[in-house]
């Protein structure tokens, strides 16, 4: 009787156990590491998009290679998207003091185009675009087409918070759109900080001066 009720539990602990070993079989063969986004891909283009959306593909096809994936500029953490052998980008034979044929010598020191102040220089949106169709790219200026220069800017003035980004961007109303704002958010933590510095100047006189005036009572 015993050695049945036995058997019986030795049984049921087995299939319990082959049922958990199988269960993890098929949760091993479901799970699927998460992919690496391509940070150097071109971007797709939603259903209906935009000036500023077709602004994202020219920033990819130009400037990304210089000014980075986020707009941050050609920072050491960006060229680590790049393959190892690309990524000393002032190497001689690359973009060094002896570029490639056809190359070009790179400045060392490529400026963020997407952030707090990146667009501060500029007053209105008409300057920038100014700016763009006849500066950039580095290497070859003047070659964005008109249309190409107004979505790229509306690009730029859409991920800086400068530009909703519905519309369209152009002649017409470029020099009405202010970009004082991004001048502004370069002063603001500046005042930030010196605030916050005059708040523990003046907490710490108060402190020091009750203090003294307690010793004085002792």
């Amino acid at each position: 009787m015993r050695s049945d009720w036995y058997a019986t539990w030795f049984g049921g602990l087995v299939c319990v156990l082959l049922a958990l070993v199988a269960g993890g079989c098929r949760v091993a063969q479901t799970v699927e590491p998460t992919p690496v986004p391509d940070r150097l891909a071109q971007p797709t283009l939603p259903g209906q998009p935009s000036q500023a959306d077709y602004g994202a593909q020219v920033y990819w096809l130009w400037c990304l290679p210089c000014h980075g994936d986020r707009g941050q500029g050609l920072t050491d953490e960006f060229r680590t998207a790049y393959p190892p052998e690309d990524r000393n980008c002032w190497a001689s034979g690359c973009h060094g003091e002896r570029p490639y044929d056809d190359g070009f010598v790179l400045p060392k020191t490529v400026p963020p185009l997407i952030g707090a102040g990146a667009l501060a220089r500029f007053s209105s949106a008409a300057q920038l675009h100014a700016y763009v169709q006849t500066a950039m790219p580095y290497w070859q200026p003047g070659i964005l087409s008109e249309e190409e220069g107004w979505q790229v800017t509306a690009f730029l003035l859409r991920e800086n918070d400068l530009w909703s980004g519905g519309g369209e961007l152009g002649p017409e109303n470029a020099s009405d759109l202010d970009l004082s704002a991004a001048r502004r958010r370069i002063r603001w933590p500046g005042v930030f900080a010196l605030a916050v510095t005059a708040l523990l100047l003046s907490s710490l006189v108060v402190f020091l001066w009750r203090r003294r005036f307690m010793d004085e009572r002792e």
